[in-house]
């Protein structure tokens, strides 16, 4: 007779109860896992298994089972936050010890623009180049771009529009009437948009549309509609035309001939049957609104080729150019993919990396370090890495958090059980004392 067996149930119980108190205590701890105590009943045996005493002499902790399922997913308020909807661990790395694993998602950056979690471990990815290209290949510590984006000068430019094949002729002289561009009745319609030069400086382009009348008149079946296009370059009239002639100007600064024309069938007003190509466009030096001189651009394509003329009126429907002024950065968004998108204050964007995910044939395997973290072991197997949403990689949600995925209810009841076990084999062990006390009595 002996406790051994109460003794060891009296230990079994109050591990089970350390493991429920430790998923208790990190419910909210976000990307947290709750773990579950599992036990193995133990019998005595001599050498080789011979002469067993089938009657067991308590039970042992066998394995405390980490269990990886999927937490239910908040969402914040911080771009920052990323959730993994899925398998997969964020790789996190402090350039000294082995990478660490951690399926909690909430980062910050630190003063030298890397991506740290809130022990400054650094979060894993691929780096972009200067052009915003991810660079797959061995993955580093993601570090967002602390200098601003360099201006791009404007080379290609597209409008698309309709001009109303129903107003009237404001140049019944056709080419070489001029016009005069503070008088709204000198051309049918005009708008603007804005280019830039090499360093980003913005120059504002007018465009002046000014009808002529059909030659030769209808119906003669090759009558054609003409559209004399002004062009100015912050308000200066742009002095060379798509044809390589001189524009010239009056006394007033006002051109005589137009910068190019647009062509239409009188029949067929759906594309242009003049120009077939994009225009070439140089724009020279000008003075901006500040005063400030800016550089020639040369060079520029210009498409109108999607212009049409309809009966209703002047609309502009697009109107696109690759020029930007310089910026600084703005704020960042990751998409599902773990692509981190750089936003600059000049409305431009571009990748600055993306976030490389691992996952393991056998998670369990993992080895637990506090602070959010795993180690792999020789249990778990080697990390096999990857980009979100490829293989059987969960996907990121940017802005959220996975929750702890400890059910608080079912702890509560584990507890309860784990409880009774406990009195229970103390009992045990009453019982065994009150029956040694009455053998000690006996006469």
């Amino acid at each position: 007779m002996g406790f051994q067996q109460g003794l060891s149930g009296l230990n079994a119980a109050s591990k089970n109860l350390e493991v429920i108190g430790n998923n208790i205590a990190n419910a909210n701890t976000f990307g947290g896992k709750s773990s579950r105590a599992e036990f193995a009943d133990v019998y005595a045996s001599a050498l080789n298994g011979a002469g067993q005493n089938p009657v067991g002499i308590g039970t042992s902790l066998s394995a405390v089972s980490q269990q990886f399922t999927q937490g239910n997913i908040s969402t914040t308020e911080n771009p920052m936050d990323m959730a993994i909807n899925g398998s997969g661990f964020f790789q996190l790395s402090d350039e000294k010890n082995p990478v660490m694993y951690s399926r909690n998602g909430q980062f910050k950056v630190s003063r030298d623009g890397y991506i740290v979690n809130n022990a400054g471990l650094k979060l894993l990815g691929y780096p972009a180049d200067g052009t915003g290209v991810i660079q797959p290949g061995l993955a580093q510590a993601l570090q967002l771009p602390t200098a601003g984006i360099t201006p791009q000068v404007t080379s290609e430019m597209s409008m698309e529009f309709n001009l109303d094949s129903r107003a009237k002729s404001t140049a019944p002289g056709g080419i070489g009437t001029g016009m005069q561009l503070n008088d709204p009745a000198t051309y049918n319609n005009a708008t603007s948009m804005t280019v830039y030069d090499a360093k980003g400086q913005s120059v504002a382009l007018t465009f002046y549309f000014q009808k002529s009348d059909p030659t030769p008149a209808p119906p003669d079946p090759s009558s054609t509609t003409t559209w004399n296009i002004y062009a100015t370059a912050n308000g200066k009239p742009l002095e060379v035309d798509a044809l390589g002639g001189a524009t010239p100007v009056d006394a007033d600064g006002n051109p005589t001939l137009p910068y190019t024309t647009l062509v239409f069938s009188a029949y067929d007003g759906s594309k242009p049957v003049s120009p077939t190509d994009k225009i070439n466009m140089d724009i020279p030096v000008s003075t901006n609104s500040a005063g400030a001189v800016t550089l020639p651009i040369n060079g520029i394509k210009l498409n109108i080729l999607k212009t049409t003329e309809g009966g209703s009126s002047f609309a502009v429907t697009d109107v696109k150019q690759n020029g930007y002024a310089p910026g600084q950065l703005a704020g960042i968004q990751i998409d599902k993919s773990g692509i981190i998108m750089a936003r600059y204050s000049n409305g431009q964007s571009k990748p600055a990396g993306q976030v490389e995910l691992a996952t393991f044939r056998n998670t369990q395997g993992l080895q637990p370090l506090g602070g959010n973290v795993w180690a792999r072991t020789y249990a778990s197997g080697d990390a096999v890495v990857g980009v979100a949403g490829d293989g059987n990689m969960g996907v990121l949600q940017s802005g959220a958090l996975e929750e702890s995925n400890v059910d608080m209810t079912a702890e509560l009841v584990n507890m309860v059980t784990a409880q009774r076990v406990y009195q229970a084999n103390a009992q045990t062990i009453k019982t065994l004392d009150q029956v040694l006390q009455t053998l000690v009595n006996l006469r």
